[in-house]
């Protein structure tokens, strides 16, 4: 007989998402999208190239694979609840870091922090919340969405904090955004505190049947990709909207579509995402990627420039739930943990790379119109990737 997926089985598995979801608000909705508000007044008043800029996303996606490749080894050792929370915990601290000082190895070691703790406790929610969502099958790709709609609302808050803090104290006031987000990501960390989150089956230590991911390598590839295309979009797509002369209203409005939409993701692609057909959800999500992406090379009217972050926010959280769906669809439970640690990593180094090189090339053009062609060139290669992708035999 299988072993249950978690035990005991949580009388409110959507509740439990949800509250598992407040730390990806934290660790990556504010720890790591959040920059992006703030990049334009950090490189202006800081006197950084784009490449610095895109450095200071590159080592914190640094972080996040470092921390993916840790997270196993960790619940093994301090169990789910403890990662998770001390996870998210690192990079609440790290905010509070940002908002302290102006030294650029400081920041970025703040960074790499914020970096490190969101990829531990990402992996391991994620693979928790797959079990919880296992817990109700009828329902299960749906209470999983929940979990990865965490970034969409960190987005959304964060979006509505960062553009009227830096209109209302004007240029320099990069570290009282990060004040206030700190400030915000300490309260929506109490829930995670409080809320009894109940024990999973041990990680397998890999003594027993081993996992091959060979099989499913051209997702993997795929992974990677997406990884490098979506964190240059949302790295350098607030510098371009405020390049174009967008003020605070605009700006918070534009990013705040973008979380939104991701929001939704759960009711928009229910059908999409109960697909058990290899990786061809992943592809059609992707491919609204790269359309979102792509939208603003055809003009710079304000419809244009919210069709693009509503295009692009509908698909970008929910690619991640079709790749632990991909897991739970192809994979035996023991290997959900090592799969998603995997698809993870390679995730991590696709974003560690894409915005040091993207902030590389907009450097050498002068021009964000190129951060904008990489990432849509990246998206739709990814999905092409995903789309050869069959189903896995599972063990």
């Amino acid at each position: 007989m299988p072993r249950p997926p978690l035990d005991p089985v949580p009388a409110h598995p959507a509740r439990l998402n949800l509250t598992l979801s407040l730390s990806p608000i934290v660790g990556l909705g504010i720890g790591r999208f959040a920059y992006a508000l703030v990049l334009p007044d950090m490189r202006e008043t800081l006197h950084w190239s784009y490449s610095a800029a895109g450095f200071m996303n590159t080592v914190n996606a640094a972080g996040y694979l470092l921390g993916a490749l840790m997270a196993s080894r960790l619940i093994r050792w301090a169990g789910w609840s403890a990662v998770i929370r001390s996870g998210t915990l690192a990079a609440l601290a790290s905010l509070a870091v940002c908002a302290g000082s102006d030294n650029f190895i400081v920041l970025s070691l703040a960074r790499l922090v914020a970096g490190i703790g969101a990829g531990v406790a990402f992996v391991a929610g994620g693979a928790l919340a797959a079990r919880v969502a296992q817990s109700v099958p009828e329902r299960a790709s749906f209470i999983l969405s929940l979990f990865y709609a965490g970034p969409p609302l960190g987005i959304v808050a964060s979006g509505l904090i960062a553009p009227f803090v830096l209109q209302a104290f004007g240029p320099g006031s990069w570290w009282i955004v990060w004040l206030a987000l700190t400030a915000l990501g300490a309260v929506l960390t109490i829930p995670l505190l409080l809320t009894p989150i109940p024990a999973a089956p041990a990680v397998a230590d890999g003594s027993g049947e081993r996992f091959s991911l060979r099989p499913m390598a051209v997702y993997l590839l795929s992974y990677f990709l997406y990884g490098a295309g979506y964190i240059a979009y949302l790295t350098f797509m607030i510098a371009y909207v405020r390049d174009l002369g967008a003020g605070a209203a605009a700006q918070a409005g534009f990013w705040c579509l973008i979380g939104l939409a991701g929001f939704t993701t759960p009711w928009v692609w229910r059908r999409v995402l109960i697909l058990d057909r290899g990786g061809l959800s992943t592809a059609i999500l992707l491919t609204v990627n790269a359309i979102g992406a792509g939208l603003p090379m055809l003009g710079h009217a304000p419809l244009l420039l919210a069709l693009s972050a509503v295009v692009f926010g509908l698909a970008f959280s929910a690619v991640t739930t079709t790749t632990t769906a991909f897991v739970r669809f192809n994979t035996p439970p023991a290997a959900w943990a090592p799969a998603i640690a995997a698809l993870t990593i390679v995730f991590g180094i696709g974003q560690t790379l894409g915005p040091l090189a993207v902030g590389a090339i907009t450097d050498a053009l002068g021009s964000l119109d190129a951060a904008l062609a990489v990432s849509a060139a990246l998206l739709l290669l990814a999905a092409l990737l995903a789309a050869m992708q069959g189903k896995l035999k599972k063990a």
